[in-house]
């Protein structure tokens, strides 16, 4: 009972920063005014960017399975692909918890190790990070003088005061004590003694240290390397062909285009559901330095957060009964 008020405690706080976010950026509009310019919406070009962000869902769901294969697996990638679906709809309920949910949803279908597969997803998101930062250093390099000011004031400030905050403090130090703690036990601690805590604990972070090491054990490196820059730059056509679906915006170039990628990827991964309020917010913002008004800015945000909700949750809800019938049958011919 505890967990369940926590959870709901924690569901309710995420919320609530999103849609304080939202009121942020929604709070001086007209919405008669949003409402016909979304009437205006350009479909062949939102159809366009779908087919873009889909096709960067296979090629993840495709880059995932290269990094299962060195476990001893070979999963479909119609399952890693629907589990990755599964996952995307989860973050709308909580934020972060897709990446256990869709370990747990592959572990059904595939019989998995789930914690192997947890060691996956850390490198996945490795590799993400990794991406990221480069895309951030390309627009910074491209367009220092309009971005500088930009990054300061949306980004690096408020990360700074989030640093000199106590709690945040007292939060990283826990989280460190916990990480010297874990590694001490599983490469230091001799095992005489029997705990069954401590066993579980150590089998689960052997098995994520596994799962990291998949990486190492690639069958085809070039592949995995085209893979990820691929899921980026799927994502950045998403990004720039949802330009073309209003006459405000549809005039930007692919720098733009670029560092709007590189915006929206940061209010993506702010800890509320979906990135809602804060991609709305940060990519409204951004456009601003194009030149774009606020209204506009906020119209694209919203139809580019908004086709992209709705796209993962019709595919995750396919997933989620595709991969239940998956199990299933998996038990069934298990008997």
């Amino acid at each position: 009972m505890k967990g369940k008020i926590i959870s709901a405690i924690k569901y309710l706080l995420f919320l609530a920063i999103g849609v304080g976010m939202l009121w942020l950026t929604f709070r001086n509009q007209d919405f008669s005014s949003l409402g016909e310019k979304i009437k205006t919406l350009k479909i062949n070009w939102l159809v366009a960017a779908t087919v873009a962000a889909i096709f960067s869902h296979l090629s993840r769901a495709a880059r995932w399975a290269m990094l299962i294969e060195p476990l001893g697996y070979k999963p479909k990638l119609s399952n890693t692909f629907w589990a990755l679906c599964v996952g995307y709809l989860a973050n709308f309920a909580v934020p972060r918890i897709g990446e256990i949910t869709r370990c747990g949803v592959l572990t059904k279908a595939e019989k998995v190790p789930f914690n192997e597969l947890i060691g996956t997803v850390i490198v996945e998101r490795i590799m993400d990070v990794i991406m990221l930062f480069i895309l951030l250093v390309a627009v910074a390099a491209m367009q220092y003088h309009l971005i500088g000011d930009f990054l300061h004031q949306h980004i690096i400030q408020p990360l700074a005061g989030k640093f000199q905050n106590p709690v945040v403090l007292v939060v990283l130090a826990a989280a460190l004590v916990m990480m010297v703690v874990a590694v001490y036990f599983l490469f230091f601690r001799k095992r005489e003694k029997s705990n069954p805590l401590l066993e579980k604990i150590t089998t689960l972070l052997k098995g994520v240290v596994d799962g990291i090491k998949s990486i190492s054990k690639l069958k085809n490196i070039p592949l995995f390397i085209f893979h990820t820059v691929f899921i980026w730059a799927m994502y950045f056509m998403a990004t720039w062909l949802c330009f073309f679906t209003l006459d405000a915006t549809s005039h930007l170039s692919a720098v733009a285009g670029l560092f709007i990628l590189v915006a929206g990827g940061l209010g993506m991964s702010a800890p509320v559901q979906g990135g809602i309020g804060a991609f709305h917010y940060i990519v409204s913002r951004g456009l601003m330095l194009y030149g774009i008004s606020e209204t506009d800015g906020i119209i694209y945000a919203t139809i580019s957060h908004g086709y992209q909700t709705l796209l993962l949750i019709v595919l995750g809800t396919i997933g989620f009964f595709v991969l239940m019938a998956t199990s299933r049958k998996s038990k069934t011919d298990g008997l």
